[in-house]
């Protein structure tokens, strides 16, 4: 699902509400969760999961290519961990 499915998704469920206005909610929460990552904060939604912020360190890589060593720069790369109920929730056998 991509975020224009989502937007559409949310204001098909809840008619009292404008799609520019869903539309704009969506954004707003995703641009928090992104200020928060990029401030170092965790972001933790109860039974869907948790955000937080990585550090990579520096190391010495191997260009593929040429197999010359390349030293590459420390990284902070954003990581997610679903919460229990999620993956619940996708490891229920539904086939029943």
């Amino acid at each position: 699902m991509i975020k224009s499915e989502l937007i559409a998704r949310l204001a098909s469920r809840n008619p009292h509400l404008f799609q520019r206005d869903v539309e704009r909610i969506v954004t707003t929460v995703f641009e928090e969760i992104a200020d928060a990552l990029s401030r170092g904060d965790r972001v933790e939604l109860r039974g869907f999961g948790a955000f937080s912020v990585k550090e990579r360190p520096p190391r010495v890589g191997r260009n593929p290519r040429t197999g010359e060593a390349v030293q590459v720069a420390e990284k902070h790369v954003p990581f997610f961990k679903a919460g229990k109920d999620l993956r619940e929730r996708l490891n229920t056998d539904d086939e029943n």
